[in-house]
This record gives C-alpha cells, sequence and structure tokens, in this order.
C-alpha cells in the first residue's frame, strides 16, 4: 500500500515531455491565429464610419420625406466633418442652415479613415470640392448631397479607405435615396 501511494504522489503532476507538447500546439495554433486578426481593427473602424455616414444620410432622408422638406449633407473630405442642413426662406430667398433638430446631424469621421466623393462612374475624386479654407459649423466646406422631400436623392459615390488600403464604396441610388455598400479590392500601399 506504501509503494502505490508514493507512486500516485509522483505521478500528480505533468512530465517535461508532455508540457513541450502542449507549448508547440499552443505555438503552432498563434502562429495560424495572428495573420487571420491582423487588420481586424481597421476593418472595424472602417465598418463603423460607414454605418456612421449611413445613419446620417437615412436621418436627412427621413427629415426630408416626414417634413416635406430639403435636406442636404454637407461633407467635408479633408477633415471628415459631416452637417445635415435644412432649406429656409428668410427676407423672400431660400438658404441652408444646419438642420440641429435632432441628435447625429453633425459630427466628425474618424481622421484614420480617408474619404472622397465621385459622381457615380467616375474614378477620380470631384472637382467641385471646395477650397481649404478652415471650416466652421455654418460655413463647412465639402460635397453637398441633396435629399429630397418626394423621397429621391442626388447620385454619389462615396469611398472609405483605411491606412492599410481597404475601401468600401458608398453607393447613393438616387432613386430611392438608399446607400449600398461595396467591398472594393484592397488598394495598393506606396
Amino acid at each position: 500500500m506504501n509503494l502505490k501511494l508514493s507512486w500516485q504522489r509522483r505521478r500528480a503532476g505533468f512530465t517535461l515531455i508532455e508540457l513541450m507538447v502542449v507549448i508547440t500546439i499552443i505555438g503552432i495554433m498563434t502562429a495560424m491565429m495572428i495573420p487571420e486578426m491582423k487588420g481586424t481593427f481597421q476593418d472595424a473602424l472602417l465598418r463603423s464610419t460607414s454605418r456612421e455616414l449611413i445613419n446620417v444620410f437615412d436621418l436627412a432622408y427621413s427629415r426630408a420625406v416626414s417634413l416635406n422638406q430639403l435636406r442636404r449633407v454637407r461633407l467635408d473630405e479633408k477633415t471628415g466633418r459631416y452637417l445635415v442642413e435644412k432649406q429656409v426662406t428668410e427676407n423672400g430667398q431660400e438658404k441652408f442652415v444646419p438642420a440641429d433638430d435632432v441628435p447625429g446631424d453633425k459630427g466628425e469621421l474618424d481622421s484614420r479613415i480617408a474619404v472622397e466623393f465621385h459622381q457615380p462612374g467616375d474614378l477620380a475624386p470631384a472637382a467641385d470640392t471646395a477650397a481649404e479654407a478652415p471650416a466652421t459649423e455654418n460655413d463647412l466646406n465639402g460635397v453637398v448631397i441633396s435629399f429630397y422631400p418626394d423621397g429621391t436623392a442626388d447620385a454619389g459615390d462615396i469611398t472609405l479607405r483605411d491606412r492599410e488600403g481597404f475601401r468600401l464604396l458608398l453607393h447613393i441610388n438616387p432613386v430611392t435615396a438608399r446607400v449600398h455598400v461595396i467591398e472594393m479590392e484592397r488598394e495598393a500601399q506606396p
């Protein structure tokens, strides 16, 4: 009986060979998982930025239709700032002022994501972007996308690109004013 107890006490731990096998398996699994996880944060950042822009466009669309009032989104490609504006009539003249009627109608996209506006089918950025003067809330530079009370919108494509070269294309359908997200090929890094 004494011999049996001493054998059980010695067998309670792991041998060096068993530990080496487990460490080797963990190393192999880690080597296989790390490449799959690379870019996950950048991908999440790119997708969250696209969702933020889609939410702004949906907000402008729904306010235009429900209030029967032209709304537009002004987007500055250089700073990533955006602002929803509404059309008002002052002294017999129509002009646009910040909507300021619901949360989320102004903000700034993450600076790590590059934003480019294109007319549908164009590969180059739109030529009608404003000068590089500093933007204030009421004088925001950039492109303008209008959402009309009849449920339509200006056509446009917005390319979002992260630092790794991954890109998403946001296509605004002019008939339905809905945004379609299209994954694009990764852009080669210089």
